[in-house]
């Protein structure tokens, strides 16, 4: 006997849509299980034994790869697991997933926020975290007070952080209120710490930073502590860029 779960849980297992995305299309009657068709919500199926469509297009399981991307808030690890039993990135997407094991592709702190890729391929992240590739990742840094067009330029020429120089960044002032300065910063490594780092080393404290950008992925309007499978565009993008 297969597991029974949810419709809904079952077609964002699938990585058709998310979970809230696939009651939508329940509701609006495009789903069919064993050719009948499904509005109401909460019925649930068995993984192997029932047929579920969508579109009457017929949707699986096997060997399925996930790409995901997460709009990630402060306050969680990037980690499947956490050894002090902090709130993790998984833990937002797994009432959707279910068992399926996924993993953050790279991190952002726990005190950052923003656009995090989760994935169960391991060539993906490869691609995505390995210096080589130089995928770019966009940032919006918040600072406390403000920053001269001097330490602009070096941010744009590269920084001393942790024994190594920085490659050149690309960085602009975006606004100033309220004793904030708001900048937007594109790198095109991944170390650790990076960005706050970088503007430590130009006098600046970080207040705030969120990840808008990775590659062609944009965070655009997700809402916070939401997800989404990236389209098949994107990860093409990825993969091969």
């Amino acid at each position: 006997m297969g597991e029974i779960v949810r419709l809904q849980k079952y077609i964002a297992m699938s990585g058709v849509a998310s979970r809230r995305a696939a009651e939508t299309m329940i509701q609006e009657g495009r789903v069919k299980v064993n050719g009948k068709k499904i509005t109401e919500q909460g019925v649930k199926i068995e993984i192997g034994a029932d047929n579920v469509s969508v579109d009457d297009k017929p949707i699986k399981l096997k060997n399925k790869k996930y790409y995901i991307m997460l709009n990630k808030p402060v306050g969680y690890v990037s980690t499947a697991k956490d050894q002090f039993d902090r709130p993790t990135v998984v833990d937002l997407i797994k009432e959707d997933l279910g068992d399926v094991r996924i993993f953050p592709v790279g991190r952002l702190d726990y005190e950052t926020e923003g656009l995090l890729l989760l994935t169960n391929d391991g060539d993906f992240t490869y691609k995505v975290t390995h210096p080589k590739f130089h995928t770019d990742k966009t940032y919006i840094a918040t600072i406390k007070g403000g920053i001269t067009i001097s330490g602009i330029n070096k941010l744009r020429n590269g920084v001393y952080i942790d024994d190594f120089k920085t490659s050149p960044a690309e960085a602009e002032i975006l606004d100033a209120v309220d004793g904030h300065t708001y900048i937007k910063i594109t790198i095109h490594e991944g170390k650790n710490r990076q960005v706050r780092k970088m503007f430590a080393a130009i006098g600046c404290t970080v207040v705030g930073l969120q990840r808008i950008k990775i590659g062609n992925v944009e965070l655009g309007n997700l809402p916070l502590g939401r997800w989404r499978h990236l389209t098949s565009h994107e990860v093409n993008y990825l993969m091969n860029s």
